[in-house]
């Protein structure tokens, strides 16, 4: 996270709504003798912010080290990102910087219960099944239950209890209004996609 606290303004509830809509983060888990063991995963994070499910293969680090108990984690929400040209500001002596979103979640891992495990998947697969309407949602019932068996002995179902939840904003807000405009406008110009005009939006209203 970004020491600045002018990045840090936004409040429990907006923090948690981003990770939230974005569902997929890096979960890293620390060791004191051992580098971090980090994994990319997909989750679902419930309404009020506590509570983080996930899945990991069997095979993963991560899960071999939560069968000797729960363990300290944190969850890394990307958002939109980009670098920023010194000259977008249209004022003198600027450097080059680098503005973007980050929710971390943090608190601690463990393993449920495997029976809890297509619960778990059901809820997962119809919260992203979701987005893509009006396409029929896919659901586990329309695979074989052996080969869906088959599938479900290769992972485990995990879920972080969350004790605090912090984002970083980093959209310009240290620069004047009208400084953060100009540059937000040039990024909407040179940027690559959808990703670059949401984080412009995201520096317009900051």
């Amino acid at each position: 996270m970004h020491p600045n606290p002018v990045y840090h303004t936004a409040d429990p509830a907006r923090n948690i709504a981003w990770a939230r809509d974005r569902g997929f983060g890096i979960l890293a888990v620390g060791g004191a003798d051992a580098p971090p063991m980090l994994s990319h995963v997909p989750f679902l994070l419930d309404a009020e912010g506590v509570a983080a499910d996930l899945h990991l293969v069997r095979s993963n680090p991560i899960a071999r080290a939560l069968t000797k108990g729960p363990l300290p984690a944190r969850l890394a929400v990307s958002g939109p990102d980009s670098y920023v040209s010194p000259d977008w500001y249209g004022i003198d002596d600027q450097v080059p910087t680098w503005n973007y979103v980050a929710v971390h979640l943090t608190g601690r891992l463990e393993l449920l219960p495997q029976d809890t495990l297509r619960d778990l998947l059901d809820r997962q697969s119809a919260f992203y099944e979701s987005r893509l309407a009006p396409k029929p949602a896919w659901t586990a019932d329309k695979m074989e239950a052996e080969a869906l068996a088959k599938l479900m002995r290769m992972i485990v179902p995990a879920r972080m209890v969350v004790d605090t939840v912090d984002g970083t904003w980093k959209l310009g807000q240290n620069k004047t209004d009208e400084v953060r405009q100009q540059a937000a406008g040039h990024m909407e110009a040179y940027g690559f996609g959808s990703e670059h005009r949401i984080l412009s939006a995201l520096m317009r209203g900051a």
